[in-house]
């Protein structure tokens, strides 16, 4: 437990906060995004901070972009929502994940109209039967 007058928080606290799995921070540091201190104990202590860069981070992975782009967006970000500073590199990043998403939504809508005509010549050969 982390003692009265100590700074920082525990990673339990920090996940109670965010409500955000352990594992997961544990993950966000592995990947560069959280970069706690260490206390005397050896254990990991988070600022109060952390618990905007964890809800940033969240955001940021539910608009789809990669442990990796948001280590490298990270430098841009500035609040909860959608705020980001304009960097250099912040557009392209994100245009590119939005054409590739596009791509990615192109290709569902082609296989759906693939497989939607075999549903209906199938179903076109039940009915002559």
């Amino acid at each position: 437990m982390k003692v009265k007058g100590e700074s920082g928080v525990l990673i339990g606290e920090l996940s109670r906060r965010t409500g955000v799995n352990t594992h997961q921070l544990r993950y966000y540091e592995s990947q560069g995004l959280l970069k706690p201190g260490r206390g005397g104990n050896g254990y990991r202590e988070y600022a109060d901070g952390d618990v905007m860069t964890v809800i940033q981070i969240r955001r940021l992975l539910g608009a789809g972009l990669s442990t990796e782009e948001i280590a490298y967006l990270q430098p841009c970000v500035t609040g909860t929502g959608p705020d980001l500073e304009p960097c250099p590199e912040l557009m392209d990043v994100l245009r590119t994940r939005l054409n590739g998403l596009d791509e990615h939504i192109d290709l569902l809508v082609r296989t759906r109209r693939v497989l939607s005509d075999y549903i209906e010549a199938t179903e076109r050969q039940v009915a002559r039967n």
